[in-house]
C-alpha cells in the first residue's frame, strides 16, 4: 500500500535561522541540496543512500553552491513522493517540511537511518542496486562490503579463519596505505572469491575500512587496528577465529 507523507503547515523560517544554518554547514554525509526534483529515480538513490547509512536531510530549492532558488511547483513534492513509493526498494519513509525563506520555498526533507534494512534504488529502469552516503557523495556498494555486512549483523557472530593469506593482508597494509582486491589477488595468488571473504571478514570484525572513491574500492586498516598494541589485535581477532 502507498505510504502517505504529510507536508507539514507553511511557515517562515524562525529568528535563528534553521535552514541558513543547514546551508552554511555544506553538503556532507547528512545533507544534500537538490536545486529541483526532475528525475524521481535519481532522487530516490539519495533517499536510500541515507537510510542505509546515517538518515539525513535533503534541501529541495537549494543550488550546490547553497544559494536558495525554490521549489519551482508542487509537482516536485509528488515527484518526491514517487521517488520513494515507485523507486526505493522497500520504500524509504520521509517526513518532509517547508520553509520560507526571503519569500521562497524549500523543502526540508528528513530522512532516517534505517538498522537491519537495505534499500535499494535503480542506476538504470530495472538495475535496482544498494547505495550507501560517504562524505557528499552516494556510492553504489561491492559484495565485499554486503558480506561484511550480512556477517556484522549475523546472530551467530562473525567469524573468519587466520592464515597466511590474512597475515599477508594485515603485514601488507602496515607497511602501505591502501590496497585493491585486484592487487591483493595478485599478490597472493588467490581467487577473487577467496580474496572477497577474507577482506569481508576482516571489515566485519572492524580491522579494516573500506574507502569508496570514484574510482574504486580501497581498503585500509581501521583507526581500531592502529590504536592497539600488536598483542591486542591478535587477541581481537582470535576472538572471531573459526574453532
Amino acid at each position: 500500500m502507498p505510504q502517505q507523507h504529510a507536508r507539514i503547515q507553511h511557515e517562515a523560517e524562525p529568528k535563528e535561522g534553521y535552514i541558513s544554518k543547514l546551508i552554511a554547514q555544506g553538503e556532507h554525509q547528512q545533507l544534500d541540496f537538490k536545486f529541483g526534483v526532475n528525475d524521481s529515480r535519481k532522487i530516490a538513490r539519495t533517499l536510500a543512500a541515507f537510510a542505509n547509512t546515517d538518515g539525513g536531510r535533503l534541501l529541495i530549492g537549494v543550488k550546490d553552491n547553497g544559494s536558495i532558488a525554490g521549489v519551482r511547483s508542487e509537482e516536485e513534492f509528488y515527484m518526491l513522493q514517487a521517488a520513494s513509493e515507485m523507486f526505493t526498494r522497500p520504500a524509504v519513509p520521509f517526513e518532509v517540511k517547508e520553509w520560507t525563506i526571503n519569500q521562497k520555498r524549500v523543502l526540508e526533507v528528513i530522512v532516517p537511518a534505517i538498522k537491519g534494512v537495505l534499500h535499494a534504488a535503480p542506476v538504470e529502469k530495472d538495475n535496482y542496486l544498494i547505495y550507501i552516503r560517504v562524505k557528499d557523495e552516494n556510492y553504489t556498494v561491492n559484495s565485499v562490503w554486503l558480506k561484511a555486512y550480512k556477517w556484522r549483523n549475523s546472530p551467530s557472530g562473525t567469524f573468519i579463519r587466520f592464515g597466511d593469506n590474512e597475515k599477508f593482508l594485515l603485514d601488507y597494509l602496515e607497511k602501505e596505505p591502501s590496497i585493491t582486491q585486484s592487487k591483493y589477488c595478485k599478490l597472493t595468488k588467490i581467487n577473487s572469491r577467496t580474496a572477497e571473504n577474507i577482506i569481508a571478514g576482516f571489515v566485519a570484525i572492524g580491522m579494516v575500512n573500506m574507502v569508496f572513491t570514484k574510482h574504486g574500492v580501497l581498503y585500509t586498516l581501521s583507526d581500531q587496528y592502529t590504536k592497539l598494541t600488536p598483542e591486542q589485535r591478535l587477541k581481537q581477532i582470535k576472538t572471531h577465529v573459526v574453532k
